[in-house]
């Protein structure tokens, strides 16, 4: 995933970043870190660097003044809409030649695999 980032001076941490701003818009940072489970201390510095580059912006939120809320910058919006998927593109080098059912298939079981892991994590209220 790396690699196909490192063109645009991204790591993957932060393509997420912008991946989650540029498809739901301005979120809460609190949020952010909720969304894609680091601590507050990783998604400050990613913000940090995000926001030199100029690819998102931190404000205050007009509900809570102490929060942040970060949003894509038309920068960001630029150079999210010239980078290539790496997930898609590490799927269809992954599972080229695989038959449709199969993946089907596996899609299903992984799926149902997640859902209990996620209910017995929330069910037992683990981190």
């Amino acid at each position: 995933m790396d690699s196909v980032l490192r063109p645009y001076d991204l790591g993957h941490t932060q393509w997420y970043v912008l991946q989650l701003l540029a498809i739901n818009g301005p979120l809460n940072q609190r949020e952010v870190t909720r969304l894609l489970e680091v601590e507050r201390a990783t998604l400050s510095t990613i913000t940090g660097v995000l926001v030199r580059k100029g690819l998102i912006e931190q404000l205050a939120d007009d509900a809570d003044q102490r929060q942040k809320v970060l949003r894509i910058t038309a920068a960001g919006t630029d150079l999210w809409s010239t980078i290539p998927d790496p997930i898609e593109l590490i799927t269809t080098v992954a599972f080229a030649g695989v038959d449709p059912t199969d993946l089907a298939t596996a899609r299903r079981v992984l799926s149902e695999a997640t859902e209990r892991l996620v209910n017995h994590r929330t069910e037992n209220k683990q981190p």
